[in-house]
């Protein structure tokens, strides 16, 4: 699919093979650079530190002629660049008598601006106030003429403190030693506004600088909720007294999105597509901004960049966001959500002076998991397991495979079970209300929710406990549950775990569990996702979740976008087909996003009334904390752009 994004922007940072002091050269590698990473689709280029001459020049540097070449190539550069193409490369400028290690913004063939570097390293092997000042010893409005080859003069300011606005981005510039100061001047940037930052830099490469070099790149990208895109020179700089780095990355909030840190004479190029909608959604939602700095940055605004294409994306989109990918840390990860899930059960059973923790176990799997944090309970608390009492209720649509997966659960983990049938139960309801027994409606499977319901609340009185309630945030989002029925609890441990989820944690419960347990765990992870309120047919399973609302995998895709990036349907349908592509058609996702929007709308009401529960991650529906919204708002133009999408696709 080739489509156009708005919101997405292609980075390309370089670190090319210099010539040190060879102007002439370092122009033709930058053209080079420059034509591949068109070619490639970038729209904002970033070149590292003094790139045009080098950075290891020394007392080069005092040589007029390699500042007056340094001057025309970079004049000569600028020429090249199409309109709504950003570039940004490193050269020294010379102004009244002062020499500034400057960042030039190219575009459309001009030299915008020049953006000096602040922070003057002078420590170590770094030498640089023999031949440079800081920025902030400009004149308020510098501006300087820089002389064309055709003999034309090109005017733009020289400035540090300067915003550069272009369309939706908004980019500010530091230079290597800014990043590493206390205050580094993309605090300040971003803080005004700034959604990119680009860091032309000259690191060089020793022992554990790398990882300390990419953590504070990741933590700044974090801290000022932006794109940082880091260039540094490489080894074809001097190697008379150090090795440069050639480090190359891309983060975006503190992720990273493409990084290359080999040690190469050659040219690198690394791309990534930055997400403006989703970082500018952060801002809103976080509103981080820093005191009383305002007007202290000038605007500049240029052209829009040029609206790109994108067939494939420079950026991973992953398929199932919710869940741990690295297989590294998964475990830790499952571990630490488990270990959340219980605190904030045990929390409530202190706060409440109750021990007994009351649970509707069908053998599916979040009832599966809602045990296992309770298990998990019991070890904080110091209790028996016995205080949990698990209440099994098989009705019509309940099947051999997990009546028998529920019994041997409790076996193995040294619970109370009581079975409580509700078949005559439901029976003499549904004649009361004048239903008949045939009609398997929502009335019917609603009935028999509702009637577990009050099953699990008079238990928790005879037992002096708390029902924990086993919907997981997914059955939320879609409004897969009875309106008090199973929607119902006294405290939820799933609400905050969406079903991809609760499926990865009660695989990782198995993993570490030993036989019988581990054999039934994985039997229950088999089992087709059912509420099982139909009868079965040749005693299997005849009402699977996923064929009536669709895959949990898309569903969890969505919200997930939905609620994290404030994504509309356009950039989920864009992000969904190329995370999924080789499993859905296009038509097919689109299918099962309507049926998301629609249910997610139509369903407030119920996460309005929806019980205490516990959050584990960044997304959370509890009407409380992370989610509000009007139980009656209309889902209209939400459906609307994705027939529109469909149209231009």
């Amino acid at each position: 699919m080739k489509h156009s994004v708005s919101s997405l922007c292609r980075v390309a940072v370089i670190s090319h093979d210099v010539k040190v002091a060879n102007t002439t050269a370092n122009l033709e590698s930058h053209k080079s650079a420059i034509s591949q990473a068109l070619q490639n689709g970038a729209q904002f280029i970033v070149f590292p530190e003094l790139s045009l001459t080098g950075y290891t020049c020394s007392d080069l540097f005092y040589q007029d002629h390699l500042l007056h070449s340094a001057a025309l190539a970079l004049c000569e550069l600028a020429e090249i660049i199409p309109s709504g193409i950003i570039a940004i490369v490193g050269t020294p400028i010379q102004f009244e008598g002062k020499l500034y290690n400057c960042a030039a913004v190219l575009e459309g063939g001009n030299v915008h601006a020049l953006v000096p570097k602040t922070i003057i390293p002078n420590h170590h092997e770094f030498y640089e106030a023999r031949w440079f000042v800081s920025g902030d010893e400009l004149p308020e409005g510098a501006m300087i003429a820089l002389e064309t080859t055709s003999g034309t003069v090109m005017e733009c300011p020289l400035q540090s403190r300067i915003i550069f606005k272009s369309g939706k981005l908004s980019f500010g510039i530091e230079l290597c030693e800014d990043l590493w100061s206390m205050i580094p001047p993309s605090s300040l940037l971003a803080s005004q506004g700034a959604l990119l930052i680009a860091n032309l830099s000259a690191s060089n490469a020793l022992v554990g600088k790398e990882d300390y070099r990419r953590s504070l790149v990741l933590m700044q990208s974090a801290s000022t909720i932006s794109a940082y895109c880091y260039a540094s020179a490489g080894p074809s700089e001097s190697t008379m007294d150090t090795v440069f780095s050639g480090h190359c990355m891309i983060a975006e909030n503190g992720v990273m999105l493409a990084e290359d840190s080999a040690l190469s004479f050659n040219t690198k190029i690394v791309y990534a597509d930055i997400d403006i909608d989703a970082m500018l959604f952060e801002r809103r939602t976080l509103s981080r901004t820093q005191a009383n700095i305002s007007d202290i940055f000038d605007i500049y605004e240029l052209p829009p960049l040029h609206e790109g294409t994108f067939q494939e994306l420079k950026r991973y989109i992953d398929p199932m966001p919710f869940v741990p990918s690295n297989l590294e840390t998964a475990s830790k990860r499952c571990q630490e959500i488990l270990n959340i899930q219980a605190m904030g059960l045990a929390g409530r059973l202190r706060r409440t002076g109750m021990k007994s923790m009351i649970i509707g176990l069908s053998g599916g799997l979040d009832s599966t998991l809602a045990l296992i944090v309770c298990l998990e309970t019991c070890s904080i608390l110091g209790i028996d397991a016995s205080n949990i009492i698990a209440i099994t209720m098989p009705g019509p649509g309940t099947t051999d495979l997990t009546f028998a997966n529920t019994n041997q659960l409790a076996v193995e983990c040294g619970i109370i079970l009581r079975e409580i049938p509700i078949h005559e139960a439901v029976s003499l309801h549904l004649k009361d209300i004048g239903h008949p027994e045939d009609d398997h409606s929502v009335i019917y499977e609603n009935a028999q929710a509702r009637e577990r319901t009050q099953i699990l609340m008079d238990c928790a009185h005879q037992y002096a406990g708390i029902v924990i309630g086993t919907g997981d945030m997914s059955e939320l989002a879609l409004g897969w549950c009875t309106y008090n029925g199973d929607h119902m609890s006294m405290y939820g441990v799933n609400a905050g775990v969406p079903k991809t989820l609760v499926k990865s944690l009660v695989g990782y419960y198995a993993s570490i569990s030993k036989d019988p347990l581990q054999s039934i765990l994985n039997s229950i992870l088999e089992t087709p996702v059912s509420p099982e309120l139909l009868p079965p047919k040749e005693g299997a399973i005849t009402q699977r979740t996923e064929d009536i609302l669709g895959p949990y995998v898309l569903h969890d895709f969505f919200l997930y976008h939905m609620m994290r990036y404030g994504s509309g349907p356009r950039k989920i349908l864009f992000y969904a087909h190329h995370a999924w592509k080789h499993e859905y058609s296009m038509e097919e996702i689109a299918h099962h996003l309507r049926t998301f929007y629609t249910r997610f709308f139509s369903q407030q009401f119920k996460r309005s009334a929806m019980p205490d529960s516990v959050k584990v991650g960044s997304i959370a529906l509890s009407p409380r904390a992370d989610w509000r919204m009007p139980s009656d708002a209309y889902a209209d133009i939400w459906i609307a752009e994705i027939d529109s999408f469909l149209q231009d696709f």
